[in-house]
């Protein structure tokens, strides 16, 4: 499993904030070059922690006994399942096309870039370790109740991990990509 200690804390290198001086997040939504692609990835990056956040809250939950374990599972069912598939497509559409528009406008921030990507590939073993564990919870629910619990706390960690990444990575890449996006007038 991956743990807390093997995601990247540190923010990005203090160069990689150049625009962000100039283009604070408080004035994006008012900035004339604001349109409404990047409005629509912002919310993406806000329907990920709402999940994340979710899936976090549901174990505990269920783990206080609060929760029944099939509605549980259901309900890690469904939400899990919407995370990893739209996090996968999302950062897959991000380095293959995203931060490649991103990098032509401006290359003094590839090295920024580079940092995301990382990070994607790392957000990638997180998810296969959540879904293993997703899995067999769900799994548990029908076969061995009692296993469940345990493998819950289990899963819980994980769902720990996945949101200490994302407030990290998605602020991250917010305040390295939206700044670009301004500054070139890009994504109208």
């Amino acid at each position: 499993m991956t743990n807390l200690s093997q995601i990247r804390t540190t923010p990005m290198p203090d160069e990689m904030h150049q625009l962000l001086q100039t283009y604070p997040r408080d004035s994006w939504e008012a900035h004339p070059n604001f349109k409404e692609a990047t409005r629509h990835w912002l919310g993406a990056h806000r329907m990920f922690r709402q999940l994340a956040e979710v899936i976090r809250t549901d174990a505990e939950v269920f783990l206080d006994g609060e929760r029944e374990a099939n509605d549980y599972a259901a309900r890690l069912g469904h939400y899990g399942n919407m995370l990893v598939r739209n996090l996968h497509g999302h950062h897959g559409w991000e380095d293959h096309q995203y931060f490649p528009e991103l990098s032509k406008a401006d290359p003094r921030f590839d090295r920024g870039l580079e940092i995301l990507e990382t990070d994607h590939q790392e957000l990638d073993q997180v998810l296969d370790g959540f879904t293993t564990s997703a899995n067999r919870v769900i799994q548990l629910s029908h076969l061995d109740p009692s296993t469940m619990r345990k493998e819950t706390g289990i899963l819980h960690r994980h769902a720990e991990t996945i949101e200490a990444f994302l407030a990290r990575h998605l602020e991250d890449e917010e305040d390295l990509a939206v700044p670009i996006i301004l500054h070139h007038r890009l994504r109208g």
